[in-house]
């Protein structure tokens, strides 16, 4: 057994070293923890521009998964170190809302809503389509690394049901047939 240690500002990261202690510690990435990179430097301003720690570590983690686009362990023992926090508490949250994701996205991340308002009028053939069109499975990446499709509970549109969002763009009452049109929409903005 191997044990990596990891230093942030001279402190041992041991939440990082439990949670790899039984896996391969080459699975680590050590990207951001020796010297901070501009992603950990931007969370790192953002927090520290807080009016308190105190209650913000949604808010904290919502600004962490849009600059890195997910959030990895890495980040979240950074944001656990920086809110004076639990590592366990940061990893409770993200475990718990679906928003969050710990796997790493599409540059355009497809959400198709699968409440039972969008349910009933359709979502799981749209979310089929999308995975058939783009050649994957849901909560995969594609091969170019351009989309990313994810079910998700409710989003909170019933009225426009079946409803998708892209990078946060909405799209209400969606039928199938316009699955083709929103991925060209966005191969168009590459």
């Amino acid at each position: 057994m191997q044990i990596i240690v990891l230093l942030y500002n001279d402190k041992v990261l041991e939440n990082v070293i439990s949670l790899y202690i039984c896996g391969d510690p080459r699975s680590l990435s050590m990207k951001g923890m020796v010297g901070l990179t501009s992603e950990y430097e931007k969370l790192d301003a953002f927090i520290k521009n807080l009016p308190t720690k105190k209650g913000a570590l949604i808010a904290v983690l919502h600004h962490a998964q849009d600059i890195f686009g997910y959030l990895p362990v890495e980040v979240q023992d950074f944001v656990a170190q920086k809110l004076e926090i639990p590592a366990a508490k940061v990893y409770g949250v993200v475990t718990f809302y679906s928003f969050f994701s710990q796997q790493k996205k599409g540059q355009f991340r497809i959400n198709v809503c699968m409440g039972t308002a969008c349910f009933v009028k359709g979502a799981e053939g749209i979310l089929e389509e999308f995975n058939a069109l783009l050649g994957t499975e849901t909560s995969v990446v594609t091969d170019d690394g351009l989309f990313s499709v994810d079910a998700l509970r409710c989003i909170g549109a019933c009225g426009l049901a079946p409803v998708i969002t892209v990078n946060g763009k909405y799209y209400g009452r969606i039928k199938k047939s316009d699955v083709k049109d929103i991925i060209a929409e966005y191969k168009g903005k590459i």
